[in-house]
């Protein structure tokens, strides 16, 4: 099992700060930090929320320097659905109603849906029954042959884009069972070189779906909350997609994304 000491020095090498970066940073000195890292000297729990804070250390992993700090947690996990969490839940649900008729859904740390608006159901009609069981993952119901992949026209530039993402994910927070997905559906194949994602837009790249007789383009931003307390609210965040030319804006707005099947 890894000290306080042990653990900050960890996140502190991923965030690739010196000590004295992480000693400004949190208003303490860079000597001080040093004995915390070696373990000659014991941090306060504040210390080590103070420490952690400056590191981006996501509310999972700060309980876990408190422990190993000899200190309780401070963030509780509760179920989105959770009566706790009801005002952050009706936030979420309005501004799934709001986007429609776009698409939008709510992701957790490892890119199962949580939540959708009523706009995502027509692109689920014809994805196999096993990839809809929950928890229902969302690199997996886009990559594999029997979820979406089928109708993205340009799967291999939302491959390389998500390998991307999740790669940052990763780079900023280790977690196994996202590394298991990586592995699963986004590490490159024995002999392919892994491509970075395209670069010929001059606004965003966009994912295009054969779709109902025709090709809809959309591009995607993500919502998160700003201060959360609670650790599902954050590792949730919300994608919301958007028409990324006129043709696909008809097609929602015009009724077509309530009715629509894939083609």
């Amino acid at each position: 099992m890894h000290t306080v000491g042990e653990l900050l020095r960890q996140w502190r090498h991923r965030r690739r700060l010196s000590q004295l970066d992480l000693a400004i940073a949190a208003d303490v000195s860079a000597r001080h930090v040093s004995l915390v890292e070696t373990g000659r000297s014991r941090p306060s729990a504040e210390m080590v929320l103070r420490l952690a804070a400056q590191l981006d250390v996501p509310l999972r992993e700060r309980n876990r320097l408190l422990l190993a700090a000899g200190f309780a947690p401070r963030f509780p996990e509760r179920p989105l659905g959770a009566d706790a969490l009801s005002t952050a839940r009706d936030a979420v649900a309005r501004v799934l109603r709001a986007h429609e008729p776009y698409p939008a859904l709510v992701i957790d740390r490892h890119w199962n849906i949580v939540l959708t608006n009523r706009a995502v159901g027509p692109f689920l009609a014809d994805v196999a029954p096993e990839l809809l069981r929950p928890p229902v993952n969302m690199l997996r119901l886009g990559l594999d042959p029997r979820g979406l992949a089928p109708w993205l026209v340009n799967l291999a530039d939302v491959r390389s884009v998500l390998r991307a993402r999740v790669g940052r994910q990763l780079a900023a927070a280790p977690d196994g069972r996202l590394t298991a997905l990586y592995e699963e559906l986004l590490a490159p194949a024995e002999g392919e070189e892994a491509t970075a994602p395209p670069a010929d837009s001059d606004v965003t790249i966009t994912m295009t779906f054969r779709f109902d007789g025709r090709e809809l383009r959309l591009f995607s931003t993500i919502t998160t909350f700003g201060t959360p307390l609670d650790i599902t609210l954050d590792e949730v965040a919300i994608e919301s997609y958007y028409p990324a030319d006129a043709e696909t804006a008809a097609y929602f707005t015009d009724g077509g994304g309530a009715e629509g099947r894939a083609a």
